[in-house]
């Protein structure tokens, strides 16, 4: 009988031990490894081949780590996540303990128009990094920085879609504000019109202020800063000076710099007053 028992005992604990390591073996992965360096090219977050972002992440991090998204520009029809390469490798350099999201959105085009679509695309990216923010090992505050009508769709989503109160700052480099400025309304440069004929032929009142910043803004924004160039044939002064009034009409932190003899970007020592000013609003807001 003790023979016996003693069988039954060593089975038994034979099936405790294979029982534990299965249950070990079929455990998710609990997350990446924080400690080291973490970069993944094309994260999908939709079936469309454009719903995709690049993810780059600090070694050491952890939930506290700050998240700046990139949205590139390209008059809501045409661009590329790639485009934005050179600012996400400064920010690597010179803010090293910032996780990265460089993301593509869905071109607007005869059938598909920019809103909501692209607005619908940003929602989608920040439900994916917030439903796995522990896998990753980041904080759920983020930064935006968006270039052209990529600073637009920055602008609108965290003034009008951020319901979670998520974003820490914006930066709009040369992003349009108000498609209701009689800058645009009123121009006849062929230009101007095609820009505003991707939102629209002949686009109701009411529509262009739902799809424009300026007419969005709450006194609960996040600190702003802007970029604008004196001369850019496409972004009219206004756009930027308006916004600017508005914000501080409604006592929102913001920067504001108008490089006069610039255009739709610019580059030597203004460039550098550019990436000197982000930086610094950027460690003080992110």
């Amino acid at each position: 009988m003790k023979a016996i028992k003693v069988i039954l005992l060593s089975v038994l604990l034979v099936l405790i031990t294979f029982s534990c390591s299965k249950e070990n073996t079929d455990t998710p992965n609990e997350g990446l490894n924080t400690s080291e360096y973490y970069e993944e090219l094309n994260v999908s977050y939709g079936s469309d081949n454009d719903q995709k972002f690049d993810l780059y992440l600090p070694q050491n991090r952890s939930t506290s780590t700050k998240v700046m998204i990139l949205v590139h520009g390209g008059g809501w029809s045409a661009g590329d996540k790639a485009d934005m390469n050179s600012l996400k490798d400064i920010i690597r350099l010179d803010l090293p303990n910032l996780a990265i999201v460089n993301l593509n959105y869905r071109l607007a085009d005869a059938n598909n128009r920019p809103y909501p679509m692209q607005i619908e695309d940003i929602t989608s990216v920040i439900s994916h990094l917030k439903e796995n923010q522990d896998f990753y090992g980041i904080s759920d505050d983020y930064g935006f920085i968006g270039t052209s009508a990529g600073a637009h769709l920055a602008l609108l989503w965290s003034y009008a879609f951020d319901s979670d109160k998520d974003v820490k700052m914006v930066c709009s480099i040369v992003g349009p504000t108000n498609f209701t400025d009689p800058a645009y309304l009123n121009t006849t440069d062929p230009n101007l019109r095609a820009l505003m004929d991707v939102y629209g032929v002949n686009a109701s009142t009411e529509f262009l202020e739902e799809v424009s910043p300026y007419h969005r803004v709450t006194a609960t924004a996040p600190p702003t800063i802007m970029f604008y160039g004196g001369k850019d044939p496409l972004i009219p002064t206004t756009q930027g000076t308006a916004m600017r009034a508005r914000l501080q009409q409604l006592g929102i932190t913001h920067e504001f710099t108008l490089y006069e003899n610039a255009g739709h970007g610019w580059v030597g020592l203004e460039l550098l007053d550019t990436w000197s000013k982000l930086k610094a609003f950027t460690q003080t807001h992110l």
